[in-house]
């Protein structure tokens, strides 16, 4: 199988070409479902595991986000899983973090060994918050959210009785996600017979701090957004996934761009490798396209735990290298 086996001159990787695909594809497939491209846990499997440790790095996560993350959108969208209003607040609050980002990776990060620390505290925190919710159980909840998840307990419960199946979708299709109103002042919207809000200055102060530390690691900074849409904001998770991956997908379009023509400083170059982040997004075109689709027939418990203790391993993995 030698003859698969691919140099990529930018990033110096040299690996069998359908490697990065198939490792895209599994880990999109599970991330897309919670609103995440995968990039956060792309990351982390180039450094350690294809030794790519350069600033560059960040910029190809940027590329694997523009090209897998459509078909990710495109799947909410059609099922009406699609909450405008917070989409485009979080674009407008995290698109110029990215720039900011950019200059503290490249400036303040090159050495691999501070990157991972920086990684590690990162993930840490998403973690924590992501877990706080969770083992808070109906404390940390919205009687919203609360709604939602007996009604997707209930409805599964009667089609598998009904169908005598093992699996059964627990979101009907007629449950959409629906406008209500659009202030400065606060969001709402409905979906599946529950209503539900975020102020929208909050959001958009969030997703700007978000997007500096999502423009320095190189995901966009929906890895983030996420798990605060979910734990802070009390918002369920079916109807914030395809709104964080339309965010981290436009910001990462202006991230890769920025990366591909700033030049940077002290001899390390952040052009992004564009073969090999396009191989990446390839895998995660097809992974996001069926997480996407399957997001209705899971639990929302179980796409929170899985996130969670993902992203929890990582890193206490980066932060113990550092010491």
């Amino acid at each position: 199988m030698d003859f698969l086996n691919m140099t990529f001159p930018v990033s110096g990787v040299t690996t069998n070409v359908l490697f990065p695909p198939l490792v895209a594809m599994v880990i999109s497939f599970f991330t897309s479902m919670g609103g995440i491209s995968g990039a956060f846990l792309l990351l982390p499997f180039q450094m350690s595991v294809l030794n790519y440790t350069a600033p560059s790095v960040s910029g190809t996560n940027h590329v694997f986000n523009i090209v897998a993350i459509p078909s990710g959108v495109y799947r909410y969208i059609r099922e009406g899983r699609m909450a405008w209003p917070l989409t485009w607040v979080v674009i407008a609050g995290t698109l110029p973090g990215v720039f900011i980002g950019y200059y503290l990776r490249v400036l303040y990060l090159p050495d691999p060994k501070t990157f991972k620390l920086f990684v590690g505290c990162v993930l840490l925190y998403i973690g924590i918050r992501l877990f706080k919710e969770l083992l808070g159980g109906s404390k940390g909840q919205s009687a919203g959210t609360k709604a939602l998840e007996e009604k997707f307990k209930l409805r599964t419960a009667e089609i598998k009785k009904a169908q005598s199946s093992a699996v059964a979708a627990g979101i009907p299709l007629d449950a959409v996600v629906k406008t209500i109103s659009v202030s400065l002042k606060r969001v709402v919207y409905e979906f599946w017979g529950e209503r539900f809000s975020f102020h929208t200055v909050g959001m958009f102060a969030l997703a700007f701090v978000v997007g500096i530390i999502g423009g320095a690691y190189g995901i966009g900074g929906g890895a983030i957004i996420a798990p605060f849409c979910v734990a802070f904001f009390k918002l369920p998770i079916y109807t914030i996934a395809g709104a964080t991956l339309m965010g981290t997908f436009i910001t990462s379009v202006a991230g890769a761009l920025f990366f591909s023509v700033i030049p940077a400083t002290n001899g390390l170059s952040p052009l992004p490798d564009w073969p090999l982040g396009i191989l990446f997004g390839i895998g995660g075109f097809i992974g996001m396209y069926l997480g996407a689709k399957t997001q209705k027939f899971v639990p929302q418990k179980v796409i929170k735990s899985g996130v969670g203790i993902a992203i929890m391993s990582l890193a206490m993995k980066y932060i113990a290298q550092f010491f």
